[in-house]
């Protein structure tokens, strides 16, 4: 089951998965995106379904696991993947419910609707939960994205921990729910693009990310930090170790960006670990 499944990231997920085997459910908004994306996918009506769902409804989230529920008789993996990016800035209220209500709500309620028919079921499963590295080193420039991306972090943590603490759930004293924040680089997709048409060199494919992905689930991984073509794990540490920093030694917010530190944090990020 996966969420903002008719273009980018989810979708290349949604491929991958029925590339494996597994029956697949997407939803999403439009109704021809998802015929479309329903068409790329393959696969007859018994394997695929395709249905458009507004995520920061949780009565919709609710009837789309009845409509699972009752088709494939529940769901083995949640991929809450649905979200929005449009420009807000912290200083105006324009575009923060709705990026809020997509990007943070739509994964509550997604795990909320999903999750108890998961754990009933007594059978191995994933809770997969897209995050993003402005989650996490909160860059300038849209607030409220970031926003939502750092408490969705939090929710994911905070589930994991209450998962892997639950005696429904636990089987041979490990958690037979996993859960995990797939945090992507620098990926080419719809929501990324900022309306190009050609693939900037330092980006990743959806595809590449969610063979990466993919990797560090088997792996066993709780946070999936992705590189990119631009940017190494080495320098993405630097930077979150940095952001980390900003509190511990008591520095401007966001001193990265700030002149005062630029040097500093130049030198901070080039150097050993």
């Amino acid at each position: 089951m996966i969420t903002g499944g008719a273009s980018g990231i989810g979708l290349a997920a949604a491929k991958a998965m029925r590339a494996r085997g597994l029956r697949v459910v997407i939803a999403d908004l439009g109704v021809d995106r998802l015929a479309k994306a329903r068409a790329e996918i393959g696969g007859s009506d018994e394997e695929i379904l395709a249905i458009e769902t507004d995520v920061s409804r949780p009565e919709a989230l609710a009837a789309l696991e009845d409509t699972v529920h009752a088709r494939f008789g529940g769901t083995d993996v949640l991929m809450n993947n649905a979200g929005i990016a449009r420009p807000t800035s912290a200083a105006s209220a324009a575009g923060w419910l709705d990026t809020l209500a997509v990007n943070l709500w739509g994964v509550v309620h997604g795990t909320h609707a999903f999750l108890p028919r998961m754990r009933a079921r007594k059978r191995p499963g994933l809770v997969i939960n897209t995050g993003s590295k402005q989650g996490i080193t909160t860059p300038p420039g849209n607030p409220a994205y970031n926003v939502s991306k750092a408490a969705l972090k939090v929710f994911t943590e905070a589930l994991a921990h209450e998962l892997r603490n639950a005696e429904d759930v636990l089987d041979g004293g490990r958690p037979r729910i996993g859960v995990h924040l797939l945090i992507p680089g620098f990926v080419f997709t719809p929501l990324a693009s900022g309306g190009r048409s050609d693939k900037p060199a330092g980006a990743w494919t959806a595809e590449q990310t969610v063979d990466f992905m993919l990797e560090r689930l088997e792996a066993g991984d709780f946070y999936i930090l992705c590189p990119d073509g631009e940017t190494s794990r080495a320098l993405d540490e630097r930077r979150i170790l940095w952001a980390a920093g900003d509190l511990v030694e008591n520095r401007p917010p966001l001193s990265r960006w700030h002149p005062d530190f630029a040097e500093a944090f130049k030198a901070f990020a080039t150097g050993p670990r």
